[in-house]
């Protein structure tokens, strides 16, 4: 089965030469799959680091798309895919030698159109203990930590909800992607964070209610860098807001309209808990409120930005 490997990056090479390294040690052959690069408007040496790999790489393909937007890479790649099964990867995962071979074995499984496996962390610094014990904490019958794209569901293939394939290690027929109409706007620049959408989350909402099947399968299995700034309280009170604004835009294409009842909720609800913001679950609860509620003002305030949120594709 022939693959095509998808990894969008901007100005990480440093990360990349590490992706791109661990795919010259696949057990599955040079000749199964393809690896396209699509450098989203990068300043730093992407495309050498790219050049560099070509020998031992020799299906790599180099893209350049000034463009901003991680939806954005990832369609550019989806449309020079030679394949009909798509597997994306971030710039700073490290796959398992068996990643593209655990892949291939789930998509052989009649009716599979996602498959996922393992995020395993490989944190550059020690972690702080209040992360560690989340992650260590177990759920849905493992192991997840959605905040940093971590997720370990055991040693055995299964079925698996989409939600829980994570976007850094997300493998997809070409065919149903294309019938979603493709991943809506996910990580943005800080100045363009408005225009956030909820990315492959539209697409594993589309598989469950259109009764497709996903996979969980061991062998399909990523590390994922973890950075030090990731390890950090502040990170998590980002990310919280960011899901804040994706929620937001999901309700707002899903209801048609500003929900003003929810809006005025969340809004008590912030000041409810601003009185706890020594907790630390509180304080991230806080942020992903002041998410929601910064992102359904502007979209009222802001008709061109309710037409952007509205968008058929």
């Amino acid at each position: 089965m022939f693959l095509s490997v998808i990894i969008p990056t901007r100005n990480r090479a440093r990360y990349l030469s590490g992706a791109l390294e661990s795919l010259t040690r696949q057990t599955n052959t040079r000749d199964n799959f393809e690896v396209i690069v699509v450098d989203n408007g990068s300043t730093d040496n992407t495309q050498e680091i790219c050049a560099s790999f070509t020998d031992r790489i020799p299906q790599l393909r180099y893209f350049y798309e000034e463009t901003a937007g991680l939806h954005t890479g990832r369609h550019r790649g989806m449309k020079t895919a030679n394949s009909d099964i798509l597997v994306y990867g971030d710039d700073d995962i490290e796959a398992t030698p068996t990643w593209l071979e655990g892949v291939a074995e789930a998509f052989g499984e009649k009716g599979i159109v996602l498959v996922g496996g393992k995020v395993l962390p490989k944190f550059e610094s020690e972690p702080p203990v209040w992360i560690t014990r989340t992650w260590e904490k177990g759920h849905q019958g493992g192991r997840v930590l959605p905040y940093l794209s971590i997720l370990d569901l055991g040693d055995e293939v299964k079925p698996v909800s989409p939600y829980y394939v994570f976007g850094c290690n997300f493998a997809i027929r070409k065919s149903v992607l294309l019938e979603t109409g493709g991943f809506h706007p996910d990580a943005m620049p800080p100045e363009l964070i408005r225009y956030r959408g909820d990315g492959e989350t539209h697409v594993a909402r589309y598989i469950i209610e259109h009764d497709y099947k996903a996979v969980y399968h061991p062998k399909a299995s990523v590390h994922h860098l973890i950075p030090r700034d990731r390890l950090k309280e502040s990170y998590f009170f980002n990310r919280a807001f960011g899901q804040g604004i994706s929620d937001s835009y999901t309700d707002i294409r899903s209801k048609k309209s500003i929900s003003l009842w929810k809006l005025r909720y969340f809004k008590f609800m912030h000041r409810l808990l601003f009185s706890l913001t020594f907790i630390r679950q509180a304080r991230i609860q806080i942020s992903y409120l002041e998410g929601y509620c910064y992102h359904q003002d502007e979209v009222r305030k802001d008709p061109d930005l309710y037409s952007w949120v509205m968008r058929e594709t």
